[in-house]
């Protein structure tokens, strides 16, 4: 990981990251140029790797809150998590000796950050409309 200091002074390093940004991420540019309007210390600016699954920190909670909630619900830990899924992902219905069961069309094993954060948002939503509190889920920050 690598954190920068730019000055409010560096104003040609301010203009570059501006149009950087709004080229790969549109939506925060404005947010940018918001911050860019007060920072008398500067900006930091962080660069680190991109994931191509989902972080560890996020499995786990998503985890301990999916197993509390399945037992609330009177569900398996895997009842639960696929029941998740296919709200989250969408299903196939699948015709089998045993009846009619739905499939999940994606599986968490490979989900990258953000899909993961989608599930997590599912398990979020689908609690509350059903009167379990699931906490929010800790910032990156708070894991280093």
């Amino acid at each position: 990981m690598i954190t920068l200091r730019v000055w409010p002074t560096e104003r040609d390093l301010l203009a570059g990251l501006s149009a950087f940004v709004a080229q790969v991420e549109v939506e925060q540019s404005q947010e940018l140029m918001d911050m860019m309007k007060s920072m008398p210390h500067g900006l930091t600016v962080t660069i680190k790797k991109a994931r191509l699954h989902h972080s560890r920190a996020q499995e786990n909670y998503y985890r301990k809150w999916c197993n509390q909630f399945a037992n609330h619900c009177g569900m398996t830990p895997g009842e639960m998590h696929d029941e998740l899924l296919c709200i989250c992902y969408g299903y196939e219905e699948i015709e089998t000796k045993f009846g009619t069961k739905r499939r999940p069309l994606h599986r968490s094993g490979t989900a990258n950050t953000k899909q993961y954060s989608e599930l997590i948002d599912v398990l979020l939503n689908v609690s509350a409309e059903m009167g379990f509190a699931v906490p929010p889920p800790p910032s990156e920050d708070d894991h280093g």
